[in-house]
């Protein structure tokens, strides 16, 4: 006889529990709570899944049973990127993120977690003055959540509901936007132009230009781009921006401030990107995060889904914080709201909080320095490798494009080669023949090396 028991990790499951809770609602069974789920959306039947293990013992050996299939990027020499990238992360980084204050609160007030609000302005704070931007939100979701969260913004300011944005962007984030721009109501659905790039993921200003009319609401340019290019049109996309009355977007890796101009001087309006470039691990590419900052204008406030922490003094002079503009949140209106965010990202703007402290303006500069040298050293080197064509090797920030046609293999059988053979973990895919390799601080010029030695075996 098979006993019926409650699920091991699921106090509701229990049969007293259930029906207490049933009782409370006044309800005979559950159907009555599921019925705005549209049925096409439910299963008709239950799939067929293994048994529920019963204790901690047996789930955690099927959980390391699962981990031991993956080999980390950690373990090897990885030059993935793209959107995760390996940097160093600073021990302190990680001593101050597992904290207990940190790590195990949910939620709170100003008042009873005033560190954790100390350290979320010191975010806002730091990170504005990188990106020459005045007004910072909490980090939401990923650079794709951020971008997509920006595009509603400039819709609502200018009443438009067409993006250009470049053809030559990460597929996640690009999925990522397309969500946001897509709505069940017509009328608020926007509109995604993908504008002709260079190899390098510029944006070409000819192309940007007709195609930039009295609907456009936004200009999106991301500097660094997604294939490496540093982009030298960013005064001109935001002139071609401004004679359409349309905002100017621009998307910004902040580990590059130290060397670049930051958005806040090239004239852009709203500026994008992600944190994780700023102490936090790929976490299996979970370590994402993304901002929206603008310059202090009542007009963009306005327009903010996120969470603006504010800092005051009191009569007594004594500091306090605050959350300005609650009530636009989804937190404060619920689908009401500006957008809709989370909360998920909010310990790594701890994290990010620590790392830019601990650099410093010397330190981006240092860093920003180091990451040019290495993706000019590598451009040298792999271009001496037969079968390997470097795409392009001037103005490029990290990520470099390889092209192994004149080789005559495929990218997916590079990579085969390089992880089985020596443990190397090659460039995304971009097309069948080009992968997106990226170089950072935490590559020596040997790793660099290595790499190139081990191209020629197996190229040859």
């Amino acid at each position: 006889m098979v006993q019926s028991r409650a699920h091991p990790f699921m106090p509701n499951s229990a049969a007293a529990g259930k029906a207490a809770l049933l009782d409370e609602l006044g309800l005979a069974g559950t159907e009555p709570l599921f019925a705005q789920i549209p049925a096409a959306h439910r299963l008709s039947a239950l799939p067929d899944l293994p048994p529920a293990l019963t204790s901690e013992v047996e789930l955690a050996r099927h959980l390391n049973a699962l981990l031991d299939r993956n080999r980390p990027a950690g373990g090897g020499l990885s030059f993935l990127g793209g959107g995760i990238w390996q940097h160093h992360v600073p021990a302190v980084v990680d001593e101050i993120v597992g904290r207990a204050e940190f790590l195990t609160p949910v939620w709170g007030t100003p008042s009873s977690d005033f560190g954790r609000n100390q350290v979320w302005w010191e975010f806002t704070s730091q990170l504005g003055a990188l990106l020459g931007m005045e007004l910072v939100g909490l980090p939401v979701y990923s650079w794709g959540a951020a971008a997509g969260h920006a595009f509603r913004m400039a819709a609502r300011l200018t009443g438009r509901t067409r993006i250009i944005l470049p053809a030559a962007i990460s597929p996640e984030r690009l999925a990522v936007i397309t969500g946001y721009a897509y709505s069940a109501d017509p009328a608020m659905r926007l509109e995604l132009v993908l504008a002709p790039c260079d190899p390098t993921g510029r944006l070409d200003l000819a192309a940007v230009a007709a195609l930039a009319d009295a609907n456009t609401a936004a200009i999106y340019y991301e500097n660094p781009a997604y294939l490496g290019g540093l982009e030298t049109g960013a005064a001109e996309l935001a002139a071609i921006a401004a004679r359409v009355g349309a905002e100017t977007i621009a998307g910004v890796d902040p580990i590059s401030l130290g060397v670049i101009a930051p958005p806040g001087e090239l004239g852009v309006d709203i500026a994008v990107g992600t944190i994780q470039t700023l102490g936090v691990h790929c976490h299996a590419g979970g370590g994402l995060g993304g901002f929206i900052a603008t310059r202090d204008e009542a007009r963009y406030a306005a327009e903010y889904p996120t969470l603006l922490n504010s800092l005051t003094t009191t009569v007594d002079g004594e500091l306090a914080f605050g959350l300005m503009l609650f009530h636009q949140s989804s937190y404060g209106s619920r689908e009401l709201g500006k957008d809709w965010t989370g909360n998920s990202t909010y310990l790594w703007a701890v994290a990010a909080a620590t790392y830019m402290a601990m650099l410093g303006p010397a330190g981006f500069a240092e860093i920003g320095h180091l990451i040019l040298a290495r993706t000019r050293f590598a451009a040298q080197t792999l271009a001496g490798v037969n079968g390997v064509q470097v795409a392009e090797s001037r103005g490029m920030f990290r990520e470099l494009l390889l092209d192994f046609s004149a080789s005559g293999r495929s990218v997916t059988a590079v990579n085969r080669a390089l992880l089985d053979r020596h443990g190397i973990f090659g460039g995304i895919e971009i097309t069948p023949e080009k992968a997106l390799f990226a170089f950072t601080e935490c590559h020596t010029e040997a790793d660099i090396v290595r790499l190139a030695d081990a191209l020629r075996e197996v190229l040859s």
